[in-house]
């Protein structure tokens, strides 16, 4: 078996180790466990031992890495992860291409980029459909990429103004009495809009467009009876939305207009065995070419790695859950005893 062992090279620049590595060589250390190979690196070289398959993918990966780090990418173990699950699906070196589409930067100048197929994907119905329904799991970056392909469109004045709004509901609890005027009611519902905006375009520059109009943070019921023109809408938590608020809001939209409706079906607040009208939607909508559907998956999570562990555990869970239909046998043994009672 020894003979299998090959030996491959990676040639890292110095200014790039620290960053490729990760700290404490964590980057390395899980290339080497999820791939079986063993990495060595000395004298600005990684040597890779694995047999022919094992090391060809990981060479792959460090020089994917490598790439990235050449193009100013801070090195994440999300970024690990990706290209370790890409590489067991057989899937190309596809995150160079991916990280090409740069959308645009945050206040802090940090660039913002889809970083996963499902993202890429996503951002490009945005460009090319007037309307695209993003659904997914918590941290795919649904509603964070929406606000940045509106902030976009906004400063090229390809549309005159931002509208951003979501149902206001409770996430599986009751607040009671909230103090204040009415915008102080609803601000607690829009803070996530809120904190993807400020990070995009910075507070100074948010207020300035709110006090003008030119940006609107809103509830979903001050929607109806509006035509919205030449706006990038963005309906965010539309998993809460009924059927009827769902058809009130797409009918809504006027000339020059692009809309994004951004939810997670495993995480609705409506009452029990209430209808959604992300749901409804979907399957009503599916046949019109002007709109676009984006699944993103627990594969497309860029929080926290944990957090992909968390989707997936939840979601092979709820698999479980399911009560499997009986059988035909099974339901003409029931019907009989019904019968005999």
């Amino acid at each position: 078996m020894a003979s299998s062992i090959i030996e491959l090279y990676v040639d890292v620049p110095a200014d790039r180790q620290a960053n490729i590595f990760g700290q404490f060589d964590e980057h390395l250390k899980l290339i080497e466990r999820t791939l079986n190979v063993t990495m060595i690196f000395r004298d600005g070289s990684l040597k890779i031992l694995g047999n022919q398959q094992n090391a060809t993918q990981a060479k792959a990966i460090v020089e994917e890495l490598n790439t990235l780090a050449g193009r100013g990418n801070t090195i994440t173990q999300q970024n690990v992860n990706y290209a370790l699950s890409l590489a067991m699906e057989k899937i190309g070196s596809v995150m160079e291409e991916i990280d090409k589409d740069f959308i645009c930067n945050t206040i802090q100048g940090r660039p913002i980029k889809p970083k996963t197929l499902g993202q890429k994907d996503y951002v490009d119905q945005i460009r090319k459909k007037m309307i695209v329904f993003g659904v997914g799991p918590a941290g795919t970056g649904k509603t964070y990429l929406a606000m940045a392909m509106a902030v976009t469109a906004f400063r090229n004045e390809e549309v005159s103004r931002i509208i951003l709004t979501r149902p206001a509901i409770e996430a599986g609890e009751k607040l009671g009495f909230l103090p204040g005027d009415l915008q102080s009611k609803v601000d607690p519902y829009l803070r996530p809009l809120y904190d993807a905006l400020y990070q995009i375009m910075g507070a100074d520059s948010f207020a300035k467009n709110m006090e003008k109009g030119l940006i609107e943070v809103a509830p979903l019921a001050y929607m109806r009876g509006r035509t919205l023109d030449n706006a990038f809408i963005i309906l965010d938590e539309a998993q809460n939305t009924t059927p009827a608020q769902m058809k009130m809001f797409l009918t809504r939209i006027g000339f020059g207009s692009k809309v994004i409706v951004t939810g997670d079906a495993s995480q609705k607040d409506l009452p029990k065995d209430a209808p959604s009208g992300l749901d409804v939607a979907m399957k009503v909508l599916k046949k019109i070419d002007d709109i676009g559907f984006c699944q993103l998956t627990s594969k497309d999570v860029v929080r926290h790695p944990l957090v992909q562990q968390i989707v997936q555990a939840y979601d092979d869970y709820e698999k479980k859950q399911k009560p499997a239909k009986p059988r035909r046998d099974d339901r003409y043994a029931v019907k009989n005893k019904e019968y005999r009672r």
